[in-house]
C-alpha cells in the first residue's frame, strides 16, 4: 500500500513531536474540516483518549457564530476540561494542518486557559 502525501506528512509531525516531548506530557492532536473542528487529549502511554471537545457537540451545536468563534469556543472547553483533572502540560499535535488560522486561534486560547506547550 502506497501512503498518500497527507498521512507521511502526518506520521512526520508525529514522530518529530514524540522525539521531542517529555514522556509526562500528554498529546493534544486537532482535527478540522471545512466546518468542524475537534481536538482530543490523548495518553500515547496508555493509548486512551482522556478529553476531547469537538463544535458537533449539542451546546455549540445550535451557536450561529462563525468559524474562528466557534474554534475559541471549542478550545475553552477542553481547557477547562482539563483544567478540572489537572492536565496542564500538553504537547500540540496539529496533524497535517499549518499552524495559522483556527489552529493558531485554537492554540492561543488554550495557552490563555491556562495550558503549557
Amino acid at each position: 500500500m502506497k501512503l498518500t502525501s497527507t498521512i507521511r506528512r502526518r506520521f512526520r509531525i508525529r514522530n518529530k513531536l514524540k522525539k521531542v516531548s517529555d514522556k509526562d506530557r500528554l498529546r493534544l492532536s486537532i482535527s478540522r474540516s471545512t466546518k468542524n473542528i475537534s481536538a482530543q487529549i490523548i495518553d500515547d502511554i496508555k493509548q486512551v483518549t482522556i478529553i476531547s471537545a469537538s463544535s458537533n457537540e449539542k451546546d455549540l451545536k445550535g451557536l450561529k457564530k462563525n468559524k474562528s468563534e466557534i474554534s475559541s469556543l471549542v478550545a475553552e472547553k477542553l481547557a477547562k476540561k482539563a483544567v478540572d483533572k489537572k492536565i496542564t502540560k500538553i504537547y500540540f499535535d496539529r496533524g497535517i494542518y499549518k499552524y495559522h488560522g483556527r489552529v493558531k486561534i485554537f492554540a492561543d486560547t488554550l495557552r490563555k486557559n491556562g495550558m503549557k506547550f
